[in-house]
């Protein structure tokens, strides 16, 4: 029978270091009633990995993460048998091999199941896995319990973990698991959130040079065919470059953009940019 979640009012409405829309807050709180993993996409720098640290930190929660890669397999995420110390041990006479319980490592998943508290769990680029990584996690996921057939032990959880799932949208992820989660994708900002976004990281910054690199930053974004749009990160360490260099507002309206490799990290970018800039 499925693990069945209590309901849980969260109000998540972001941290002092992490501003989130209204759009996204109800998601989280829709997630975490429905005790379903949060799965998010949205365009790179739009904080899909910051939520869940900032959700973890804003619940009081600790959190696990796992960073998934193009070889990673699900059942690295519930525990790991290390074979390989075992046989050093068995060869060299370190420990009781016979044990096997000591040989196994629980992974961020596990831990967060055997953990007496409640946790929140960050299955970080879901999508670098290869097709079957999905699939292969429906299980535990919806019983919230596994089992290790080395010891014989059955893993269930004795809290249902927060699960955040981000994606950048590489691989088309299977529908059966699409199903069991609730889905985001979170929208780049617009100008009077990222304002108090930026606001976060520079909170005495000159209201005419906000402004000004403000209007320069979405004019540069809306340039047909970059390849990487720059994203909120790079906006806020640009912001930290002018400012440390005392550039004047008014040259941010110019033909050229001060600093532009904090901006642009696309060679082809950077030279589509200066050939309009000679034509025009």
């Amino acid at each position: 029978m499925p693990y069945s979640a209590p309901f849980m009012a969260t109000n998540f409405r972001g941290t002092d270091d992490y501003i989130v829309s209204e759009e996204l807050a109800r998601s989280v709180d829709v997630a975490m009633h429905l005790g379903r993993p949060l799965l998010l996409k949205g365009e790179p720098g739009t904080g899909k990995t910051l939520l869940a640290v900032n959700l973890a930190k804003a619940m009081d929660m600790a959190l696990e993460r796992w960073q998934v890669k193009s070889t990673t397999k699900a059942a690295e995420g519930l525990y790991v048998y290390d074979t390989v110390r075992r046989l050093h041990d068995s060869r060299f006479g370190d420990g009781e091999v016979s044990d096997i319980r000591q040989y196994i490592d629980m992974g961020p998943l596990g831990r967060a199941f055997k953990s007496d508290a409640k946790n929140v769990v960050l299955i970080d680029e879901v999508d670098k896995a290869d097709l079957e990584f999905p699939n292969d996690l429906l299980h535990e996921i919806d019983t919230m319990s596994f089992t290790i057939p080395e010891t014989g032990e059955t893993v269930t959880a004795k809290h249902r973990p927060v699960v955040i799932i981000t994606s950048n949208n590489e691989k088309e992820l299977p529908d059966a698991f699409l199903r069991r989660c609730v889905f985001h994708f979170i929208e780049f900002p617009e100008r009077e959130l990222m304002e108090r976004i930026v606001a976060v990281h520079h909170p005495d910054v000159e209201e005419k040079l906000l402004a000004n690199a403000l209007e320069a930053f979405y004019r540069l974004r809306a340039v047909d065919g970059l390849r990487k749009p720059p994203s909120t990160s790079e906006l806020i360490d640009w912001i930290s470059a002018l400012r440390h260099s005392g550039m004047s507002e008014a040259k941010l309206l110019g033909a050229g953009l001060p600093f532009l490799g904090t901006l642009l990290k696309k060679e082809q970018d950077v030279e589509m940019l200066s050939r309009r800039r000679g034509r025009a």
